[in-house]
């Protein structure tokens, strides 16, 4: 392993851990950061620091855009399982489901308007 691997590896593990601290304290902080676009800023700027490459770059950040969106079903179906007294584990796996689909649906209506 290098140093720019952990470097990057301590920075990510860092991030996620403020946004799990911060939301014991207030969820909506916690919330705020979480949903702050920081991973998908510390993957564009780790793909570019690898490649110096703008346009990978700006593919990459038009399909985190169009799977974000795909993805947002999840956090709606988590909250309503969860707040309907559904067990963490089954409200999980029902909004995972719900996530994948949203995203295949997504990945299937860009495959069709790109083809």
């Amino acid at each position: 392993m290098n140093l720019q691997f952990l470097l990057k590896t301590a920075i990510t593990v860092a991030v996620v851990l403020i946004a799990s601290l911060l939301a014991r304290r207030s969820g909506w902080l916690g919330a705020l950061v979480a949903s702050l676009p920081l991973t998908s800023l510390l993957v564009l700027g780790w793909l570019y620091a690898d490649t110096r490459d703008t346009a990978q770059v700006a593919d990459l950040s038009m399909g985190i855009f169009w799977f974000v969106l795909g993805s947002l079903p999840f956090f709606v179906v988590l909250a309503f399982a969860l707040r309907h007294g559904w067990q963490l584990a089954v409200a999980f796996a029902v909004a995972a489901a719900a996530g994948f689909a949203g995203v295949t649906l997504t990945q299937w209506l860009l495959g069709r308007a790109g083809g």
